[in-house]
């Protein structure tokens, strides 16, 4: 079922498949990716219970082999509106039989959104009602429409960042550094020949999208550890601006989700939070 959520500047609509929104109109102008099915079929999907690609696409867990596709499975499970009102609704998906099959842990992803004027909030709530531990990773995934991608910069608080490779998806021992000595990076398909663009180590805490006309978002995510920039390749039509709470698995991973990069471990009766927000202009 999609839902509306209005402020004094957006009309935004949010799908309960996937708790992802799928709209966002301001001033007329659609800003969200419009998941064509033959290019990227998706909008701004929620990342849970793991970020980016396993090694063989499976983990270990008390001697015992899961196996998970890339960004895990929430993005495809169906969520239960629990409040709602007219600038703010949340969402929850809870373990099941159907989960914990593929990912043996109890339980409960919340997601919010909340609309002013031009900002939306994402916040993100993952909470153990066990007993035991739970270890997952959270992200964001956001893909914004541009038309055609060389009329777009990113804007860059820094002049100086450093990339992670990727493998085949996953993190390689490859990193090289990013010069933006203007403050901003002319986009250009060809920066995403080798997969998407991976800052590791909270490098990035605000980046904005700008069209040549001067449209754009405006992504602040403090405190999130990596971040990743994407758009498939050779395709011009969209960009994704993802804040991460966990990273896709390395060449070297052992497959022990214990130990695995950027993983959360989350005590019984404990909650874990954390939030983003984007200003559209």
């Amino acid at each position: 079922m999609v839902y509306d959520l209005i402020s004094s500047d957006l009309t935004i609509k949010i799908d309960s498949k996937g708790a992802e929104i799928c709209s966002v109109i301001h001033k007329g102008k659609e800003y969200m990716w419009q998941a064509k099915p033959d290019i990227w079929p998706r909008h701004a999907p929620v990342l849970f219970p793991i970020v980016g690609k396993l090694k063989n696409y499976s983990f270990t867990y008390k001697d015992k082999t899961y196996s998970l596709s890339q960004h895990g499975f929430a993005r495809d499970k169906e969520f239960k509106c629990i409040a709602q009102e007219a600038h703010k609704i949340s969402f929850e998906l809870n373990s099941s039989d159907e989960t914990r099959a593929v990912f043996p842990f109890d339980f409960i992803l919340r997601v919010t959104y909340d609309a002013s004027e031009r900002l939306i909030t994402c916040i993100y709530e993952v909470l153990n009602p066990s007993s035991g531990e739970l270890y997952f990773s959270i992200g964001a995934h956001p893909g914004f429409s541009t038309d055609e991608l060389n009329n777009y910069t990113l804007r860059f608080p820094a002049k100086q960042y450093e990339i992670t490779g990727l493998s085949n998806g996953l993190l390689s021992d490859h990193k090289e550094k990013l010069h933006i000595h203007t403050g901003e990076l002319p986009l250009d398909t060809t920066l995403f020949d080798k997969d998407a663009l991976v800052f590791e180590n909270n490098q990035i805490n605000v980046v904005e999208l700008v069209s040549a006309n001067g449209n754009g978002v405006e992504i602040s995510c403090v405190g999130w550890p990596y971040f990743g920039v994407w758009t498939k390749k050779e395709c011009h039509e969209f960009i994704c601006l993802e804040p991460w709470y966990g990273i896709t698995d390395s060449v070297e991973s052992t497959g022990d989700i214990t130990q695995k990069k950027g993983i959360i471990k989350l005590e019984g009766g404990k909650k874990f939070e954390c939030g983003f927000s984007m200003k559209f202009f």
